[in-house]
């Protein structure tokens, strides 16, 4: 489990049962020494409050018992979970889709040229093609080898070539260099000409669009 997924596995547990305690905490017996270790650490972080001398003096005196210990989320830490249970995660198109869908791995500076890309979308000629913008915004990072990873279609895949191509023209090769050499589509003013409105005619060559191989 990675950490972010741990965070938000402690959030649920306070959010749960300090709901079921009726007050908002969750108490010293309700959780193991390991996991208020996490909650400690969720504390530095903001997301956690846990109780001062006045509010486990107020505990212990609804308990019946002394209460040394408890925590609740904070409102940072509320939001953290409800945007965790909500957050967009890309997944492999189910079923028979998924032979028309390659995963493709972009670095973060193609993925932020892409966001640009997607983002102009009303005030382009040659707009991203339909989907794209959902599988930039679906788009999970693995953060330890810093890549995005979205499932695109072939002519997503052109359609981001075109974006990158903008991106060139604009200040940077690099991006669009990479995506080439890396999935063999780049973008063709010459032959987008012939088909404007596909927004990525391309050139497909080198290890082309069945794998990096």
């Amino acid at each position: 489990m990675r950490s972010w997924e741990r965070a938000l596995a402690v959030l649920e547990a306070l959010c749960e049962r300090g709901q079921a305690a009726g007050h908002g905490w969750t108490l010293d017996t309700e959780l193991l020494p390991p996991h208020q270790q996490q909650v400690n650490a969720l504390e530095n972080q903001g997301l956690v409050e846990l109780a001062s001398r006045e509010d486990r003096a107020e505990l212990s005196a609804l308990e019946g018992r002394p209460v040394r210990w408890a925590a609740r989320p904070t409102p940072y830490g509320h939001d953290t979970l409800t945007y965790g249970c909500s957050r967009p995660r890309a997944e492999p198109p189910p079923g028979e889709q998924e032979a028309d869908r390659q995963a493709v791995e972009l670095i973060p500076s193609q993925m932020a040229a892409l966001r640009v890309f997607v983002g102009l979308t009303g005030q382009l000629q040659v707009p991203p093609v339909d989907g794209l913008a959902e599988q930039v915004r679906s788009a999970s990072c693995d953060h330890g080898i810093k890549r995005w990873r979205l499932y695109l279609t072939l002519e997503q895949m052109e359609s981001v070539a075109y974006g990158l191509w903008l991106h060139r023209m604009t200040g940077s090769a690099a991006e669009a260099n990479r995506f080439g050499r890396e999935y063999g589509v780049v973008h063709s003013p010459a032959r987008a000409s012939d088909n404007p409105s596909a927004g990525g005619a391309a050139a497909r060559g080198g290890r082309g669009v069945s794998g990096r191989g």
